[in-house]
């Protein structure tokens, strides 16, 4: 069985960044480097392993460095060419004009209304969502694991880990059903469960396939936890209309919206860089021997 190929993306890049602050005042978080590339770029790149053809940025007040950086920048290309550098390092950030789209959330009111604000360019396709926050690391990507097996059984997935049971009140929830190696059929999504209520340990991470009909059902969704109009409420509403799966991803997932995972993904990939990766560990060695 064939279904509508995946060709959009969402990345909802509108949030303020408040845990990082000073750092976030004026620059957006997603631009916050992993080594040295930033978080916004790692998640477009995973989107381009997976296939996507066009990348839809939800941008609030003060994002133009996220479109600064996709762009092409004359002045530093025409000054590495004048010096002999190769342009090759820039590849993933010089997008044209028909791969990219920006839509304004002039207001943070939450996931499930970044998404909406992205309905016009969505149109009537399915399309992917990616939180930059959730720094993924995988073989193949994150993505492109989610749309193999979107091609296998369709409708709506999302990206599932597995996590402590005192950590569910931080995540949207499976109610699972059957599994299948890494399918999950999701019979139900519980929004930031307290500890002991949630269904399951299997929590919803930063990285999801939707059909347009959720973008219907944001039209009409009230606000949920936090005050905010979520994401995970609007799927719930979808389960029993259109096949619902969990995909567990096969990597490791950092929460950079956090410091110290956000000080992890830095590390984990540093030491397996090979230029700066003996350096890096010679580095963690020598404080490690000194605590």
């Amino acid at each position: 069985m064939s279904f509508k190929p995946l060709r959009k993306a969402v990345f909802p890049v509108g949030g303020l960044g408040t845990r990082f602050l000073p750092a976030t005042k004026a620059m957006p978080k997603e631009m916050l480097p992993v080594v040295d590339r930033p978080l916004i770029q790692y998640a477009v790149e995973e989107a381009m392993e997976a296939g996507i053809e066009q990348m839809i940025f939800v941008t609030g007040r003060g994002k133009s460095a996220i479109e600064d950086h996709f762009d092409i920048a004359f002045e530093l290309e025409s000054t590495m060419t004048g010096r002999g550098k190769s342009l090759d390092i820039l590849d993933a950030t010089r997008l044209q004009p028909g791969q990219i789209a920006y839509v304004r959330q002039q207001e943070p009111l939450g996931l499930g209304h970044a998404v909406w604000c992205a309905r016009h360019i969505v149109g009537d396709e399915p399309f992917a969502v990616l939180l930059a926050d959730d720094f993924m690391l995988g073989t193949p990507g994150c993505l492109k694991q989610m749309v193999q097996a979107y091609n296998q059984v369709g409708g709506n997935l999302i990206c599932a880990q597995e996590v402590d049971d005192d950590q569910t009140d931080k995540y949207g929830v499976i109610t699972p059903g059957a599994r299948d190696g890494a399918l999950t059929e999701v019979r139900g999504l519980v929004e930031k469960p307290k500890a002991g209520t949630a269904p399951s340990n299997l929590a919803v991470i930063g990285r999801y396939v939707l059909q347009p009909e959720v973008m219907r059902v944001l039209e009409t969704q009230e606000a949920g936890a936090g005050g905010e109009i979520q994401l995970t409420d609007a799927m719930a509403r979808m389960i029993g209309d259109q096949p619902f799966h969990g995909v567990t991803f096969d990597g490791v997932r950092y929460d950079c919206g956090d410091k110290a995972g956000f000080l992890q993904a830095n590390l984990a990939v540093a030491v397996e860089r090979e230029d700066i990766g003996p350096a890096v560990r010679a580095f963690a060695r020598e404080i490690g021997a000194c605590s």
